[in-house]
């Protein structure tokens, strides 16, 4: 496979006319948005980073996007319209996406396809990304057991895939570690982004005493929820503090800016290469928002103090002892989860009660 930017013929440099010069057309990079960038959530994180990419490339890159699109042959359709559009380079933002993003890809060798949250890598030109999110959601559950007075977080799960589990299961070991007291309601959306069915949930949730909402869904839903109800929430993907001032305490975001620049100015000037990336807080991909003042000073204190440990890389979530939720040893003292495990983590652990849908 040979990849290579818009160049002038190699005969027409050799015969070095005096021809005005002629303006290289700029490299065009096309993203596949699940929701809107009005989500204020996921889709809009990635929409931020293709602006900032704009903004760091200027006329050199040309941006395109479709938002919206469902995950499935839809998206197929969609992402092969882009290229016919001329584009160089495709983003696909949503972990369904993998499945269309290689079909596209054995069709189009010359145009590289970076996928989110997925593990497929079925051709040389396809690339995989992802977040450390359980870093972020580490911080959240050590809040949250403080400030819960109920003792029952809710959390809104989208589907019962490794990423969306590995969060569940590190918000309530940070919550039960702080709270012995702590208990976790997990209700699943099956949606990414449906913001009537995560209000359903919210409320289901507050329904069932819960005073401390958290999601790994997209919208902001949940947050007006939370509010209405005078309850603890955290924002999700992105700060949304415009939607719940108060009682949203703090937020979990996606930074993609940095890897977007990163990867595009590769494939612009040759030195991309395929690879699987999962990066976090050290990298900067994952960030923790503003701990308002509604958090209490000492547990401000005691959240900087993780956050700085997972900054540094000395600190990780899944550290032991830890069991499974059936009671049997998982990681020993002192041993820490490797990203296999991870990445294929189908069980909760020890303490948190229900079952994880097939």
């Amino acid at each position: 496979m040979k990849l290579l930017p818009k160049l002038l013929t190699s005969a027409a440099l050799a015969v070095g006319l005096a021809l005005p010069a002629l303006a290289q057309d700029p490299f065009k990079v096309g993203f596949i948005y699940v929701g809107t960038p009005g989500d204020y959530g996921w889709t809009y994180e990635h929409d931020q980073a293709r602006l900032a990419v704009e903004a760091h490339y200027g006329d050199a890159v040309e941006t395109v996007y479709l938002e919206s699109v469902p995950e499935g042959a839809d998206a197929e359709r969609s992402i092969t319209q882009m290229i016919l559009g001329g584009a160089d380079m495709i983003f696909t933002t949503s972990f369904g996406y993998g499945e269309a993003t290689n079909a596209v890809a054995g069709r189009f060798p010359d145009v590289y396809f970076e996928h989110a949250t997925g593990y497929m890598r079925e051709h040389a030109n396809v690339s995989t990304y992802n977040a450390r999110f359980y870093e972020g959601r580490a911080v959240l559950g050590h809040i949250a057991g403080q400030m819960t007075e109920s003792n029952i977080i809710g959390y809104i799960g989208s589907y019962p895939i490794p990423e969306v589990i590995q969060g569940i299961n590190s918000a309530f070991l940070h919550a039960r570690a702080v709270n012995p007291d702590v208990e976790f309601r997990v209700v699943w959306a099956y949606t990414w982004f449906d913001p009537a069915i995560e209000a359903d949930a919210a409320q289901a949730l507050v329904d069932a005493g819960a005073d401390v909402i958290m999601q790994h869904t997209d919208s902001t839903a949940p947050q007006t929820v939370a509010q209405e109800a005078g309850i603890i929430s955290f924002g999700q993907a992105s700060d949304m503090i415009q939607f719940a001032p108060r009682p949203r305490v703090a937020s979990i975001i996606d930074n993609w800016t940095p890897y977007y620049i990163r990867r595009v100015g590769e494939a612009m000037d040759g030195s991309w290469a395929q690879s699987d990336i999962w990066e976090g807080m050290p990298e900067g991909m994952v960030v923790i928002g503003e701990l308002t003042d509604a958090i209490p000073a000492e547990v401000r204190a005691s959240a900087q103090v993780m956050i700085d440990a997972l900054k540094a890389g000395s600190y990780h979530p899944f550290t032991g002892p830890i069991n499974k939720q059936d009671g049997s040893p998982w990681l020993a003292a002192g041993e820490v989860a490797d990203d296999g495990t991870l990445l294929g983590m189908n069980f909760y652990v020890e303490g948190i009660t229900g079952d994880i849908p097939n």
